[in-house]
């Protein structure tokens, strides 16, 4: 990978890059959230819209994307927080794109092991930049992309802002409101405002995180679930599963990458998708409503009517994740119901959250579990059906009829765990925080 000195640059391929800023976990260090400046002649944004980050995680030309962050391991491992973008895909007045990061509540001397790391779509290293003089700043900018000569470079270095996220808008030309004064009267209390750009509570789906080496003297924890269950000494028993038996499926692709679509509509309509999508290959489904009793989402057969259930959420606000099947012989159609507006994107599987440890989530989720055979502890939080169905590609590879194994079919509050043959797509549906994490 070019290790790059702050100020120099190194050319980058105008196609699908990750941008991943990464550090080193451990007890009182804060998360950090990466973002992405799309800048015009004037080296301002040209509007809000030209800053992605996670309140805000796609721009409107798709040519940036913000994926989340990675699940953290124990302490002392790496976190990574990510972007997805392509420079083939910049609008022609954008001649710079910066990528800033920020921490809530902390500042950057208190995050270990800072860097910058470029790669392009399969994870082929570009560029790559060491952060160790970060101090007092609550934001930094870690480099950009520039425009010359008809191409790209990446230079590393920036300067560092006291005043988080916020400021550092600002200074691009992000006018952010500040928060509204309390109504005053006899006896009132304001409520406390919350911070500009809070993080959310769900965490966002990213790419598998690069390989870093283990941390000297690190150490190893004796049983890598979740803590929850060493209450219960029948989850750490290993099942007799004749599964065990089956040499291990291969690697579930990612699929070829293509244009992400948004679709938005409301009530009931039928969404037919790009003609051009990988024929018998799987694609990404995200789905956003809000203040609606019911949002779904079904394939349609050859004749339009609705086939299969791919999303059933009974949420007041809906930010989902599923998974569709592209048929062979006829373009992808789907059905999407919700008595409010809704949008409806159309992603590369690539796009996808991967593990081969742990991952958690809320609500609905499309995951990728990339591990070997083993075991799947589940922990859901809710008051509703939680269920998890592993998805495999068709042994026969002629027909659209994909493997569907329900693993987990529960109410409520949730312990649950269920073998697992090796990789494969896990659909997470529930309506409360889970965990699941995988024993070998």
């Amino acid at each position: 990978m070019n290790r790059i000195p702050e100020g120099d640059g190194v050319p980058v391929p105008p196609q699908a890059l990750h941008v991943a800023v990464g550090w080193r976990t451990g007890h009182g260090v804060p998360d950090v959230d990466v973002s992405a400046l799309l800048l015009g002649p004037a080296g301002r944004v040209r509007g809000d819209a030209d800053l992605v980050f996670y309140n805000h995680a796609g721009h409107p030309s798709g040519a940036v994307r913000h994926l989340g962050r990675s699940a953290p391991g124990a302490p002392g491992s790496r976190a990574a927080d990510w972007l997805w973008l392509d420079l083939a895909r910049v609008e022609p007045d954008v001649g710079r794109l910066v990528v800033a990061a920020s921490v809530d509540g902390s500042a950057f001397g208190r995050v270990p092991g800072l860097d910058v790391r470029v790669t392009d779509a399969a994870g082929a290293p570009v560029a790559y930049r060491v952060v160790g003089d970060a101090t007092s700043e609550t934001a930094f900018v870690f480099g950009a992309f520039h425009r010359r000569d008809g191409g790209w470079r990446f230079h590393a270095g920036g300067r560092g802002y006291g005043s988080g996220l916020a400021g550092l808008a600002t200074d691009f030309g992000i006018v952010v409101e500040p928060p509204p004064p309390p109504i005053p009267g006899p006896g009132y209390v304001p409520p406390a405002a919350p911070p500009a750009y809070a993080a959310p509570a769900a965490p966002g789906y990213a790419p598998p995180a690069y390989a870093v080496p283990a941390v000297p003297g690190a150490p190893v924890p004796e049983y890598q679930g979740y803590p929850e269950y060493r209450e219960y000494p029948e989850y750490r028993r290993y099942p007799e599963y004749p599964e065990y038996e089956r040499p291990a499926p291969p690697p579930v692709p990612s699929g070829p990458d293509f244009r992400p679509a948004v679709h938005r509509g409301r009530g009931k309509e039928t969404v037919h998708c790009d003609p051009g999508l990988p024929a018998g290959g799987w694609v990404l489904l995200e789905v956003e409503s809000y203040h609606s009793l019911l949002t779904s989402v079904e394939s349609c057969d050859a004749y339009g009517r609705a086939e299969d259930s791919l999303l059933m959420a009974y949420e007041d606000d809906v930010r989902a994740r599923t998974v569709a099947l592209v048929p062979r012989s006829r373009p992808l159609a789907l059905r999407v119901d919700a008595d409010a507006p809704w949008t409806l994107r159309v992603l590369p599987l690539s796009h996808a959250r991967r593990f081969d440890s742990h991952v958690e989530g809320i609500a609905h989720d499309l995951v990728v579990y990339d591990g070997p055979p083993g075991v799947l502890d589940f922990l859901h939080h809710g008051e509703g059906r939680f269920s998890v169905h592993r998805h495999a590609a068709p042994e026969d590879p002629l027909h659209d009829d994909e493997e569907r194994i329900l693993l987990v079919d529960e109410i409520g509050e949730v312990r649950a765990s269920a073998p697992v043959a090796g990789p494969g797509l896990l659909r997470i549906s529930g309506d409360g925080p889970w965990k699941c994490a995988v024993r070998r």
